[in-house]
C-alpha cells in the first residue's frame, strides 16, 4: 500500500555530510510516523531517528544526537535524514520505515513498510 525508495546514500570522509531521501508513495504519506534504521555488517538493525505523523514530534539515538536531524515535506512526500559530522561507525544500510499514525517510536515492529536501504559509508 505504501511503497518507500531511500537515495541519497554514498562515500563521504569523516567529518563530511549526507542527506538521505525517503520517497513515498500515495497521497496518504501524512499519515505516518517515518523512522530512520541503520544496520551495519554483522550487526543488529538500530534505530537512529523518527518523525511523527504529524511532525511535531522527533526522536534521535544518543549516538547522532545533535548530528543528525531528520525532518519530512509531506508536499514532496518525502522524509530527510541530514547527517553532518559524520564518523566511520556511522557506516551502514540505512532504511526508512513508515508507521500509520506513529508517534515516531524507537521499536522497529511498529513500522509497516519499509525501503531497500541505502549504503552510507563514512571514511577516516
Amino acid at each position: 500500500q505504501v511503497q518507500l525508495v531511500e537515495s541519497g546514500g554514498g562515500l563521504v570522509q569523516a567529518g563530511g555530510s549526507l542527506r538521505l531521501s525517503c520517497a513515498a508513495s500515495g497521497r496518504t504519506f501524512s499519515s505516518y510516523a517515518m523512522g530512520w534504521f541503520r544496520q551495519a555488517p554483522g550487526k543488529e538493525r538500530e534505530f537512529v531517528a523518527a518523525i511523527s505523523w504529524s511532525g511535531g514530534r522527533t526522536t534521535y539515538a544518543d549516538s547522532v544526537k545533535g548530528r543528525f536531524t531528520i525532518s519530512r515535506d509531506n508536499a514532496k512526500n518525502t522524509a530527510y535524514l541530514q547527517m553532518n559530522s559524520l564518523k566511520p561507525e556511522d557506516t551502514a544500510v540505512y532504511y526508512c520505515g513508515a508507521d500509520h499514525y506513529g508517534l515516531g517510536s524507537p521499536g522497529s515492529q511498529q513500522y509497516e513498510y519499509w525501503g531497500q536501504g541505502t549504503q552510507v559509508t563514512v571514511s577516516s
